[in-house]
Order: C-alpha cells, then structure tokens, then sequence
C-alpha cells in the first residue's frame, strides 16, 4: 500500500492531536495535585489554555480534508498520559520527576510541530500552517517557561523537605 503526500499529512495531524490530548491528560492531573508550586501550576494552567487552541487548529485542519482525530490514538494516548501523570505521585520529589518530565515532553511537542510543519509543506497544505507556527512558538515558550522553573521548583522542594515538610507536590 502506497502513502500519498495527503494521507501521510492526515496521519500526522492526527498523530499531533493525539499528542495534544496526552499532553492535556498529564497536565490536568499535575495540575490537580500541585499546592507548593504556585509558579508551576500557573504556567501549566495557561499552556492548558493554549493546548486547548491548538487542538482546535488540529481539528479545524483535519475537518478542512473532511478527515477526524483517531479515537484509538486518543484512548491510548490518553490512557498513557495518565499513566505517565501518576507515575510519580508516590514519590517524595514528585514535583521535579514532573518538571523534567514536562520540559521533555514539550520538546517532544516542538518536534511534532516541527515534522507537520514540513509534512503540510510537501502535502501543498499550507492553509494551516500559520495555526501550526502560533503552536509551534507556544510549546516553544513553554519548553523555555518549564526550564526556568527547574531551578526555583527545585530550591522550593529543598526547602519544604529539609523544613520536614511534604513536598512532593
């Protein structure tokens, strides 16, 4: 079976949405649990917001081709993103496993932003892609925003810990 230049940018419109999603799973858990951390969950709150518009721009393209996200993708994706989003609530430094996590995975974004730049580019869609650039720059923005708040998110847990406070979260 052979991919045409369309069908290989649909995958990856949906690939990317389904990214979106993953992403909104593991920030809205994260942000449940965060009490210590009021700069983290004030910057996790806005890229919801942002993550938000971005996956409208995924869907508005995708509808644009009278295509839909992948149900299956997003299940799993989803299911995954909560997965990844408890796997360190058990852990006393919950809160830097998150932000490492979080400054990886918006550098993942970066790069799925990226690809469908170039794959929308060879497909002759461009229709969407300055949506695509606006996505680009916030994830680009929050990667940046999460690295700046390793160092007083971790000076904060050092703090609450050696006090004898909890301060995984």
């Amino acid at each position: 079976m052979s991919l045409d230049a369309r069908a290989i940018y649909v995958t990856a419109l949906r690939n990317t949405h389904a990214v979106e999603m993953q992403a909104l799973q593991i920030m809205e858990r994260q942000i449940e649990r965060l009490q210590h951390y009021p700069e983290m969950e004030e910057a996790l709150r806005r890229h919801v917001e942002e993550t938000h518009g971005q996956r409208q721009r995924l869907e508005d393209a995708l509808s644009s081709l009278a295509e839909s996200p992948s149900t299956l993708k997003e299940g799993f994706l989803g299911f995954v993103g909560n997965l990844m989003a408890l796997g360190h609530v058990p852990a006393q430094d919950e809160i830097l496993k998150n932000a490492y996590a979080n400054h990886a995975f918006e550098n993942f974004e970066i790069a799925a932003y990226e690809s469908l730049l170039v794959i929308a580019d060879a497909a002759g869609q461009g229709g969407h892609t300055t949506g695509f650039r606006q996505s680009l720059r916030e994830e680009e923005a929050m990667a940046a925003r999460v690295r700046e708040l390793v160092a007083p998110t971790t000076r904060r847990y050092l703090d609450l810990t050696l006090a004898g406070d909890k301060a995984d979260r």
